[in-house]
């Protein structure tokens, strides 16, 4: 009995590691790299320290998962993303995981992105959109997401043609050394969204210091 008590805690000690491995492969820094002043031409460039820091969810982020497993089955997925309050209109590219760890991004300025390693908007879960804030100089399509307020409306339309409507619980702004990972990923028990750009600017340093990240709640579908 002991010697089978002793074989199951090694079992779970090498579990433990191994989800602290993956967690460790992941969480380092996903970047959007269109915080760089580029061309519209360019493609995504690596990341670099004007990049969005957007670390990757949690290993054991249990409700996520399960989300995200539905959207494979399903196939549902969110196309087209409007702020009204801001005057966006987006279709969503899908954003996965480059080679280096570091998030995939829009290849144009005005186009946001869905990240397919959370859940579809609507599901229980933190869904989570990312876009350009500037580009090549000119404002993009995130240029004005730190000027939402509480209960302004993000409206999310589906690929089987429903829509999902959100409403803003707060905006807040990290230092990408402390970008809030279990905030952004983490299991919560609801449908809600996140929508994240970059944000404070360093004109001595000609980079972006920040995250500007929207946490929003489903209000309808």
């Amino acid at each position: 009995m002991r010697g089978e008590q002793s074989d199951h805690r090694v079992r779970l000690a090498a579990r433990g590691l191994a989800i602290l491995a993956a967690a460790m492969a992941v969480a380092g820094v996903l970047t959007i790299s269109g915080c760089s002043n580029r061309t519209a031409t360019t493609a995504p460039a690596p990341a670099s320290p004007s990049a969005v820091a957007t670390p990757a969810p949690p290993a054991t982020d249990v409700g996520s998962a399960t989300a995200a497993a539905s959207t494979s089955t399903t196939q549902l997925a969110p196309t087209l993303v409007r702020i009204p309050a801001i005057g966006v209109t987006s279709t969503l590219v899908r954003l996965g995981l480059a080679k280096d760890g570091s998030l995939d991004v829009p290849t144009e300025a005005m186009t946001a992105g869905w990240y397919t390693g959370s859940p579809v908007p609507g599901l229980v879960g933190p869904s989570v959109i990312a876009g350009h804030v500037h580009w090549s100089g000119i404002p993009a399509v995130f240029a004005h997401l730190a000027d939402l307020k509480r209960g302004d409306r993000a409206i999310v339309s589906l690929s089987d043609g429903t829509t999902v409507i959100f409403a803003v619980d707060r905006v807040a702004t990290y230092a990408k050394t402390q970008f809030p990972t279990e905030l952004v990923y983490g299991d919560i028990a609801y449908p809600g969204l996140r929508l994240i750009t970059c944000g404070g600017f360093d004109p001595v340093a000609k980079a972006y210091e920040a995250n500007v990240i929207v946490f929003a709640t489903r209000v309808a579908t």
